[in-house]
């Protein structure tokens, strides 16, 4: 009998959310049988698509919250829709195991009903939701205690948990009372046969020398606010030479651009939006140093950014915060800014970097080979598939 799967996510569409994607895809090449449940967003727009060989059903979705209301809004939502798809497919496809990804921590609700039929739950951890609620709004009031409960039920409830990192392994052992053979610990490494550089194309550049290139989520925790800061600490410090390109959309995109009018950055930093793989390896591919300027706080010093490794992945020089699982990522492939001198350090980082090009290529080289040799997707495949293996060891 063909093992089949059902994986919801529910802040990102499939297959823009990048992990979700290669753990369905391998988990599909390795012979199981794969539906996918998530958002539909612009773009992932399409209610039912088979994407190789992978089933994807997209529900609608509210708009993306900005303030706790705004956020129990939409995943109230999001929660409802899952529940009705995920009945929907079990009566009409099947499926033996349920992965939930977060955030946020409520998916497990959806799982319970089919555990009642011998289906087992995987949470896919992909951040730590408490200290995410802490690093957007700094106080434990009561959606931070909600936030708690919710994590609390969600390793209660789940049978198999895949950890991005040791750190997250070590929260679902201590904090999650998991036993230890029920954490496997995923990384979310690039695929090098997809994410590979492209020719740069000097135009990207807006005119100037050098570029600074940043890809993520934009959203309050991701330090993009900090970016702008040592752009205009650059810019007034007489550097008209560096052009900075962000890279992907998020609730915090409209304000964002609103910055870079209001600190007359115009001429230095822009913003393009979610756009194409394609559009995206060749804005990296032709920065000279690429960023990662996530806060200094708990949650990103223990979470696993993926933008790390795919910098490292196009052999470019890094610069960030001194954070515990950012410095084990991407090693002596990045120069890491003190965390409390944050903007004048970030930036001095920065202008070393162009002003020292013999040490951009050799970081850079550093990084692809920790990739190719430790980091890349393929290297996470095998807990991926273990991970299954003991969640179907549970079902016997």
């Amino acid at each position: 009998m063909k093992k089949k799967v059902l994986i919801i996510v529910e802040n990102m569409a499939v297959p823009f959310d990048t992990r979700v994607w290669k753990e369905a895809t391998s988990l599909q090449t390795n012979g199981y049988d794969v539906t996918v449940i998530c958002p539909r967003t612009k773009g992932c727009s399409e209610p039912y698509e088979l994407l190789e060989g992978v089933h994807i059903y997209r529900h609608p979705s509210a708009a993306e919250g900005n303030s706790p209301f705004g956020y129990l809004f939409e995943y109230g939502c999001a929660l409802f829709f899952e529940f009705i798809y995920s009945l929907w497919i079990f009566f009409r496809r099947g499926f033996h195991v349920l992965q939930g990804c977060n955030p946020p921590d409520d998916i497990f609700l959806v799982a319970l009903p089919f555990k009642l039929f011998g289906v087992k739950y995987i949470f896919d951890h992909h951040d730590t939701c408490p200290e995410l609620y802490l690093s957007k709004y700094e106080k434990k009031n009561t959606f931070y205690k909600i936030q708690v409960f919710l994590e609390k039920l969600t390793y209660r409830f789940s049978d198999v948990l895949m950890a991005t990192n040791e750190s997250y392994k070590g929260l679902a052992v201590t904090r999650g009372g998991l036993a230890p053979e029920d954490v496997f610990v995923v990384r979310n490494g690039p695929n090098l046969d997809t994410f590979k550089p492209v020719p740069p194309n000097p135009a990207l550049k807006h005119g100037k020398p050098f570029l600074v290139g940043y890809v993520g989520t934009m959203s309050i925790q991701e330090g993009l606010d900090i970016l702008l800061d040592v752009a205009l600490y650059i810019k007034n410090s007489g550097r008209n030479d560096i052009h900075f390109t962000c890279v992907g959309g998020g609730p915090g995109l409209p304000a964002l651009r609103q910055m870079v009018i209001d600190k007359n950055l115009q001429d230095t930093v822009n913003f393009t939006g979610r756009v194409s793989d394609a559009d995206l390896l060749e804005v990296l591919s032709t920065a000279d140093v690429c960023v990662n300027p996530d806060k200094p706080c708990e949650m990103n010093d223990i979470s696993t950014m993926i933008k790390i490794m795919e910098y490292m992945a196009l052999s470019k020089p890094i610069v960030q915060f001194d954070l515990k699982e950012g410095r084990y990522s991407a090693g002596d492939a990045a120069l890491y800014s003190d965390t409390q001198n944050q903007i004048p350090d970030f930036a001095k980082n920065i202008l070393w970097l162009m002003d020292h090009p013999e040490e951009r290529k050799r970081m850079g080289e550093s990084g692809r080979k920790r990739v190719e040799t430790e980091l890349a997707w393929k290297y996470s495949e095998k807990n991926l598939l273990a991970a299954y293996e003991r969640a179907f060891e549970k079902r016997s």
